[in-house]
This record gives structure tokens, C-alpha cells and sequence, in this order.
């Protein structure tokens, strides 16, 4: 019986191969666009990125169906992710384009990384609590996909990065900001996977991806950055009265300010008289 006990420690005690080989390649990739823009290898850098992005949308997914879930899974991804999608971007962006800018080029990458870093530290403590169909905020791996797209489109139009210092130091900040915002962004995690769907929809699937691979560098910058200005106006169509906590601020305050409205509408006087009066 003691033997059993201990043996089932020891299984405990191991980690899961194959989500974590996938969340490893991702941290791989991550790290390889910091060296790649080390080296100057700018489309390299922001093709990593794209890549590290691949690997933390499979690790999620591969644990779920192999039942392989662990809380040394999440944790690990975490730190991948940051890396991938915190340090990573902020480095490329700083040594493609803002280190000419001095002081503010590398305050405005460190705005980035602690975006990310503060972004990814509430998703973790939301888990469970949180509506599933929107993120709270512009999540990491869009933001950072918004950072490398935007490399990559100007490398392939033979920009250098010194022609467009202030427009990179401003989507940098920006998307820093977007990220700690309260901005509501649709999550996509509603979609079924595996519901049958028509065949007209697997030929529309093979079409984007050949649009994609026809200007890769072109089409997902425009789509990233067509999804991070989605946030802002979902938010304001979807509120009736938009106030500072809807934009950024704890989301106990916006709990707050639906009960305070809940209590007035309740305590509000009811007149019997008004459903016969006319309507003006």
C-alpha cells in the first residue's frame, strides 16, 4: 500500500511531454526574434513571432485533448508567453526602429513589455471568472502579431527603420496601452471546431489561406491592426454611457457602477397613473 502511495507521488511529481514540447518551441521562437534583430535579421525577428504565436495557440489546445492539463503547464506557458510576446516584440521594435530615438524609444518599448507583462498577469487571476466570449483588453499575442506585422510590412517595402522611428514609437505605446485597457475584444472562442460546417466553408478557409500566403507580410498586418482598433469601437457602440472605467480600471468598478445603476432604477418610483397617460 506504501509503495502504491509513493509510486503515485513519483507520477505527480513528472510533467507532461507534449503540451510543454509545444509550449518550449514557442518560447524558442521568441527567443530567436531577440537574437534574429540582434542581428539585424528583421523579417526573421517578426516571422518568429508569427511562429511563437502558432505554438501558444497549439500547447492550449493539445492538453485539452490529450487530457494532458497541468497547473506547471500554465504557469510555464505564462512565462513563454511574456517572453514571446512581451520581451520579444518590445527588443525587435527597439532595435529596428527606436533606439535612434534615445530615452524615448526605449521608454516606449518598456511601456510595451509592461503592458504585457500586467495584461498577462490579469488574464491569469480572471481565469474561470471571466466572459469567454471577449478578452479584457488587446490580448499579448495580438498585440505582439501588431509589433512584428508591422516590421515585417516595412521590411518588405524596403522601409528602414530610422524613416519610421515616431510612427513605430506611437503603435508601440499604443498597443501597450490597449493591452491594460478595458476595451472589449471578441475572444473567438465560441466558435465550434467540431461542428460539421458546409463545404463552401473549407473552400473559404483555403482561399484566406492563399490570400495570406500571396502578401503574408501585407495581409496580417492589416487584419492585426484592423482587430486592435475593433475594441475600442465595439466598446463605445456597445455602451449606452461611456465613462472612464469603461476604458481602462478594475473590473470590480464596473461591477460597482451596474449595481449603483441596478439600486436607482429599484428605488425609482413607479406612477400608476403613467400607463393611461399619453405618449408625447
Amino acid at each position: 500500500m506504501t509503495e502504491q502511495k509513493v509510486s503515485e507521488g513519483a507520477r505527480q511529481k513528472g510533467i507532461f511531454l507534449l503540451p510543454n514540447l509545444f509550449t518550449t518551441a514557442g518560447l524558442f521562437s521568441g527567443f530567436y526574434a531577440v537574437v534574429a534583430s540582434m542581428n539585424d535579421q528583421f523579417e526573421a525577428a517578426a516571422i518568429a513571432i508569427f511562429v511563437a504565436m502558432i505554438f501558444d495557440g497549439v500547447d492550449g489546445r493539445v492538453a485539452r485533448l490529450t487530457n494532458t492539463e497541468s497547473a506547471f503547464g500554465a504557469e510555464y506557458d505564462s512565462m513563454a508567453d511574456m517572453v514571446s510576446f512581451g520581451i520579444a516584440p518590445a527588443l525587435v521594435v527597439y532595435n529596428w526602429a527606436l533606439h535612434d530615438l534615445g530615452k524615448i524609444g526605449w521608454l516606449a518599448a518598456f511601456v510595451y513589455t509592461v503592458g504585457a507583462a500586467l495584461r498577462l498577469a490579469r488574464f491569469n487571476t480572471q481565469v474561470g471568472i471571466a466572459d469567454k466570449r471577449f478578452f479584457q483588453g488587446l490580448a499579448s499575442p495580438a498585440a505582439a502579431a501588431l509589433i512584428a506585422g508591422m516590421v515585417w510590412f516595412a521590411q518588405d517595402l524596403q522601409f528602414t527603420g530610422n524613416s519610421l522611428e515616431f510612427v513605430a514609437c506611437f503603435i508601440t505605446v499604443i498597443s501597450g496601452l490597449l493591452m491594460v485597457s478595458n476595451f472589449r475584444y471578441h475572444s473567438f472562442k465560441g466558435i465550434d471546431l467540431k461542428g460539421r460546417v458546409p463545404f463552401f466553408a473549407v473552400l473559404l478557409i483555403v482561399l484566406v489561406f492563399i490570400v495570406i500566403a500571396v502578401k503574408p507580410a501585407v495581409i496580417l498586418f492589416t487584419l492585426f491592426a484592423a482587430y486592435a482598433v475593433s475594441g475600442p469601437i465595439y466598446t463605445v457602440r456597445t455602451v449606452k454611457d461611456l465613462k472612464f472605467m469603461h476604458v481602462v480600471g478594475d473590473e470590480e468598478d464596473l461591477d460597482c457602477h451596474r449595481s449603483e445603476n441596478q439600486e436607482k432604477e429599484a428605488e425609482q418610483p413607479i406612477d400608476p397613473d403613467s400607463e393611461d397617460k399619453p405618449q408625447k
